[in-house]
């Protein structure tokens, strides 16, 4: 919604545009002056279509002039970029509030998204930068100072020329504010119209894509416990959630041996008797008689 509201704001603080300056000429004889001479212009700025009245200050003859300059191409620009960019804001909004489904079938919604806001992004751009440019000549060849030097009544020191009003440019001056904040605005929503892509979504899937493809762990030898599997190792490819509760099991076994082997190993007292474990393995037993039968054939 807030394309909507800046583009609106841009188009209409340049689009509704119109000035006006006043300048007086005060000639040597007083009935040939004129102390109020109007100028008004407004978009789109053909200022060399603006033409006006000024004394000669010989006789009562006067003369016709015209301001300096056109400048209608970069503002039109400006105003045709920010009316499209309205008018689509307008039409995408519908589409999102009552169209979603159709809007994501088959990705095609999402895609024409991104490539269009890719390309106002750029058009808010140049058409601001151009409108700024224009606009500083604008208010050049609109200075009072400048257009009294087109009076020939001026290039006389005997006659006193003045400005008396100056044309007021703020709400040019917004408009080319709000070129650049359409700029931020729809440049910085390409990111989140990425996202609803495909081509977001494939991105994210080639990683795990490359993890599966990995081999699923130690096929060398093995640990033969049930538990890792009926080929005897790492054979089933797993997520690291699986790897760690493998390792932790493989750690409590090897915990449970060395239990095993401590309490078999361990001199007997009648204080402590120490029984090996259900968990030990059979083959310990077996050394640890071993180990006991030879002790007392020594004896």
């Amino acid at each position: 919604m807030q394309w909507v509201l800046f583009a609106i704001f841009a188009f209409a603080t340049c689009g509704g545009y119109s000035g006006e300056l006043r300048l007086s000429v005060d000639c040597a004889n007083k009935s040939e002056s004129d102390l109020s001479i109007d100028i008004a212009f407004a978009y789109p700025f053909r200022l060399h279509q603006v033409n006006f009245e000024a004394p000669t200050c010989e006789g009562k003859r006067r003369e016709t002039l015209a301001l300096i300059g056109d400048f209608s191409s970069s503002a039109e620009f400006f105003v045709t970029i920010a009316v499209f960019a309205f008018l689509y804001s307008l039409a995408a909004t519908v589409v999102y509030i009552f169209f979603q489904n159709k809007y994501r079938e088959n990705n095609r919604g999402p895609l024409i998204d991104f490539i269009v806001t890719v390309v106002f992004s750029f058009l808010w751009l140049v058409s601001s930068s151009a409108w700024a440019k224009g606009l500083s000549d604008v208010k050049v060849a609109t200075d009072p100072d400048e257009v009294l030097l087109l009076m020939s009544a001026c290039k006389q020191q005997s006659n006193k020329c003045l400005p008396v009003r100056s044309p007021v440019m703020s709400s040019l001056n917004t408009s080319v504010v709000f070129g650049y904040l359409n700029f931020i605005l729809w440049a910085g929503n390409i990111w989140f119209v990425f996202k609803e892509t495909g081509w977001h979504s494939s991105g994210q899937r080639h990683p795990a894509d490359t993890m599966e493809k990995q081999p699923g762990g130690y096929n060398q030898g093995g640990y033969n416990q049930d538990s890792y599997g009926p080929a005897g190792g790492y054979n089933q490819p797993g997520s690291y959630g699986q790897l760690l509760e493998k390792a932790q099991t493989l750690k409590r076994l090897l915990l449970q041996q060395l239990w095993c082997i401590t309490t078999m190993l361990t001199p007997r007292t009648s204080s402590a008797k120490l029984k090996p474990r259900a968990y030990c393995s059979p083959s310990l037993g077996i050394s640890y008689r071993a180990k006991k039968t030879n002790q007392n054939t020594r004896k």
